[in-house]
């Protein structure tokens, strides 16, 4: 049995990957460019088929725990009208899967590095150089030391360099939106601390999702041209201005945060690929299918890559070469997918345009409540 995996990229994916495989009886490394773990970052959303994946590894108890399961899905007007609303807890006990679920990215990271092997992650290791030789792979790090491999997993992310250096003609692709993200240190009055809602308006939204230790994180969308210098700059005063057209919640909830808590970045992915696997180098998580949030599956599909791959390892241990193209088999269909459904849904719920906005949301108040249930079923069955 091979012994020798590394995986570059100490994200929720590769840690995800490190602990499947060590469960599996591999050895593995991890290479994290983060000099210390810190707890930085926003609140995150896993959907049902994370949950699964989770348990098919047997961590979803202990990530359960650390985070906070949500009863109720809201989608609301600016003046907090509700659109469509789905009962996530009767969906949690028909399917008997958690599917509405919000976790700190800090709390989760903790949870899988306290389930690894001591040693297994090595942290200050930014990847700067990446050589294929036949099955000779070299990785080099800005720290001066260098790394030969036998097999490789890629899940460095967005701006992959392994996947730039084997497929440079991808490019990024910006989706024609930018977001602040925030989290509150107590939940404001008014909030249900049970439900994940969004606001949708004119070439903006804004969203709330309640996390543990009585707190909640928000996301604000809005239309505008990339990497904007003004915009990047934004913080509280500057968003309860641009949002005053919200319903009270949404303010009052920017006013719950300080400045230090909010976030921001431009919202891009990178568009579908037709490979991941490279003889004994694969690619997964976003270096390989990173997907705009809009679906809220960008960590599930990562997550969902991890407990696929590691099955396919087992099953194919004596050949590593043929594992990482099962998986690339398995998983190119479903990822494209919610890449492009995650792209179009974006599109449409950023529109400016009054008639087209406001036809948007009568065809929304249509939407019977079992679509929601439906569309779970969907997510745990084709995993």
């Amino acid at each position: 049995m091979p012994d020798n995996f590394t995986i570059l990229g100490g994200g929720i994916g590769g840690l995800t990957l490190a602990l499947a495989l060590q469960r599996k009886g591999f050895t593995v490394n991890v290479y994290e460019a983060a000099e210390e773990i810190r707890p930085l970052g926003a609140g995150l959303g896993l959907a049902a088929n994370a949950i699964r994946a989770f348990e098919s590894i047997g961590i979803a108890e202990k990530v359960v725990k650390a985070g906070k399961i949500l009863k109720t899905l809201r989608l609301r007007d600016t003046k907090g009208n509700i659109l469509s609303e789905s009962d996530s807890e009767k969906i949690t006990a028909r399917l008997g899967v958690v599917n509405n679920f919000a976790i700190h990215r800090a709390d989760l990271h903790r949870v899988l590095i306290d389930a690894l092997a001591p040693g297994t992650l090595v942290l200050g290791k930014r990847c700067t150089g990446f050589t294929k030789d036949g099955t000779k792979i070299g990785l080099q790090f800005s720290d001066g030391s260098n790394l030969q491999t036998t097999n490789l997993i890629a899940c460095d992310g967005i701006h992959s360099i392994v996947r730039r250096s084997l497929l440079p003609n991808i490019p990024i692709r910006y989706a024609g939106y930018t977001c602040w993200r925030g989290i509150t240190d107590t939940l404001p009055a008014g909030i249900d601390p049970d439900e994940t809602s969004e606001t949708w308006g004119r070439g903006k939204r804004f969203g709330m999702v309640p996390i543990p230790g009585n707190r909640l994180y928000w996301f604000a969308v809005t239309n505008a041209p990339q990497n904007d210098p003004r915009l990047k700059n934004w913080k509280t005063r500057e968003l309860l201005t641009h949002f005053s057209d919200f319903h009270c919640n949404v303010r009052e909830v920017i006013r719950s945060t300080d400045d230090d808590k909010v976030i921001w970045n431009d919202i891009i992915d990178i568009p579908p690929i037709s490979r991941f696997a490279f003889d004994n180098v694969v690619l997964m998580g976003d270096a390989a299918h990173a997907t705009t949030p809009n679906l809220g599956q960008g960590a599930c599909m990562a997550i969902e890559d991890a407990a696929v791959l590691a099955q396919c390892v087992q099953l194919n241990a004596a050949n590593i070469a043929d594992a990482f193209r099962e998986f690339e088999r398995k998983r190119i269909a479903r990822t494209t997918a919610v890449v492009r459904d995650s792209w179009r849904m974006g599109q449409v719920a950023q529109w400016q345009n009054p008639f087209l906005v406001a036809l948007r949301n009568n065809l929304l108040r249509l939407v019977p409540a079992s679509a929601a249930e439906r569309r779970v079923k969907a997510l745990i069955s084709e995993q």
